[in-house]
């Protein structure tokens, strides 16, 4: 059995004028969301085997705030290029990569391709995964290489967890 959680990257800031969508840093808001999701998330799961993340700076820091959180040790944060990708392609070609050892898994990355990613995986539909939102997977196999339809059991977005002023 392996089990996989996809994150959304946390809310971005588009006001710094002049730095390429790469480096676009997290909003105030993105943060507090990342922090909020990823306690939410320590009280529902175990911590996962391996944390992935796109090596974007919005994605990159929402990871890093899963870390922290899940006391996961930041040197073991792997980080892949190909994440920054808005196809599920790439994103089915470095989870079908991982190393079995790995029971279960952590992906920071970015949309359209993670709709599309739960969505042909999963067995419920979600229309938007937002940002700081994550889907987890369960895969009936012993190979990510294998992975098919799997079984969608936990979807967490920030406003559900948010309360009203």
């Amino acid at each position: 059995m392996k089990t996989l959680y996809i994150v959304r990257h946390a809310k971005s800031s588009w006001q710094y004028k002049g730095i390429d969508d790469f480096d676009r840093p997290l909003k105030k808001r993105g943060i507090k969301d990342a922090h909020l999701i990823a306690s939410v998330l320590k009280e529902k799961i175990s911590r996962p085997d391996v944390f992935v993340s796109s090596s974007a700076n919005r994605a990159l820091h929402t990871g890093v705030i899963f870390c922290n959180t899940f006391k996961y040790p930041l040197a073991n944060l792997k980080i892949n290029s190909s994440l920054y990708s808005f196809s599920d392609g790439y994103l089915t070609k470095v989870i079908k990569a991982l190393d079995d050892s790995f029971d279960s898994a952590i992906i920071f990355s970015h949309n359209h391709g993670i709709n599309d990613f739960v969505n042909g995986y999963g067995d419920k539909f979600i229309g938007n995964v937002p940002t700081c939102g994550v889907v987890g997977i369960k895969f009936n196999t012993n190979h990510w290489k294998s992975l098919k339809q799997g079984k969608t059991f936990l979807v967490e977005f920030p406003k559900e967890h948010k309360t009203l002023k």
